[in-house]
């Protein structure tokens, strides 16, 4: 069972935003960096069936854990992406709590949903029936991480499960759309085309059939000239595929569609004891003036601006 409402209160809310927030703030979050300390302890991959779909996700388990913490990550929801900053988050947490990441529904490698879409809010449902499956028997608190989108999903969450999430931190938070980004506006004109979608796709199915050395090699002079080859790695993989591009751009449209509407400020107002945000001075998935708007209520919930 969980902690009583007190000892989650104090002592465990305590310990774990000093843990996390003193090595969280040093470090950027994103396949070009997502290193925080040195690794010691190395992240399982598994193949698990959530609802009838065929989901990745990336385990390490403590002997002896005081709570879960459950990774959302953002769109691509590859998880091999994050398998650096993860391992170091347990080492961060000295073996105090096990650690799942789980992957977003036709993302991954293998085309297991033969090319079936899926919206942001089949996403976090998906997320949810994890946690009342896989999670059901898991006696120590849940703590959410979520990841640009991946912390919109863990605000709903959270907003479902009160009773068994005891905290959620939310990472360079998308959660709401900014119309003052270019680049928001041309991937949501992409992702409302179907015949943009398509061409996109297509073109990343070429590039997959490359000889893996020349689209590491395209990969890494384009978009991930910062990337660490094991995210370079990640992405020829996984994103490189016709239907995971086409995946992400869906659920991109599904989240421009969604996150027009404004933030739920009044449930992160309630909740502001077990929240914190880790916002960037030059994100646009979680710009700066959403981080004031937070700030203008006054509220003591824990943030963090990384320049």
């Amino acid at each position: 069972m969980l902690l009583p409402p007190i000892t989650r209160s104090f002592s465990f809310h305590s310990r774990f935003r000093r843990l996390i927030w003193s090595k969280c703030r040093n470090s950027q979050m994103g396949p070009e960096n997502l290193s925080l300390i040195d690794k010691r302890h190395r992240a399982s991959f598994r193949l698990c069936n959530v609802s009838g779909y065929k989901t990745d996700l990336l385990e390490i388990y403590a002997k002896d854990p005081k709570f879960h913490v459950l990774f959302i990550p953002g769109n691509p929801g590859v998880i091999s992406f994050y398998v650096d900053f993860l391992e170091s988050l347990y080492d961060l947490l000295g073996g105090a709590a096990s650690v799942t990441a789980i992957s977003h529904i036709g993302q991954t490698e293998k085309n297991w949903e033969h090319g079936r879409l899926f919206s942001l809010q089949e996403q976090t449902d998906h997320k949810l029936n994890f946690i009342e499956h896989e999670l059901q028997d898991v006696e120590v608190p849940l703590v959410l991480v979520g990841h640009s989108i991946g912390s919109y999903i863990s605000l709903d969450i959270f907003r479902r499960f009160q009773e068994k999430v005891t905290y959620c931190i939310c990472l360079y938070p998308f959660l709401a759309v900014n119309t003052k980004s270019s680049t928001q506006a041309i991937i949501k004109k992409i992702a409302v085309s179907r015949t943009l979608c398509t061409g996109l796709s297509s073109l990343a199915a070429i590039l997959a059939l490359l000889p893996a050395w020349i689209s590491r090699f395209l990969v890494k002079k384009s978009v991930g000239k910062s990337w660490s080859p094991p995210a370079v790695e990640a992405l020829c993989k996984h994103v490189l595929r016709y239907h995971t591009i086409q995946n992400i751009l869906y659920m991109a449209m599904t989240e421009f569609e969604k996150l027009s509407e404004v933030p739920d400020w009044s449930f992160m107002r309630e909740k502001k004891s077990q929240m914190a945000f880790l916002f960037g001075v030059d994100d646009h998935w979680g710009p700066l003036h959403i981080y004031e708007e937070f700030c203008g209520y006054r509220s003591p919930i824990m943030f963090q601006v990384l320049s």
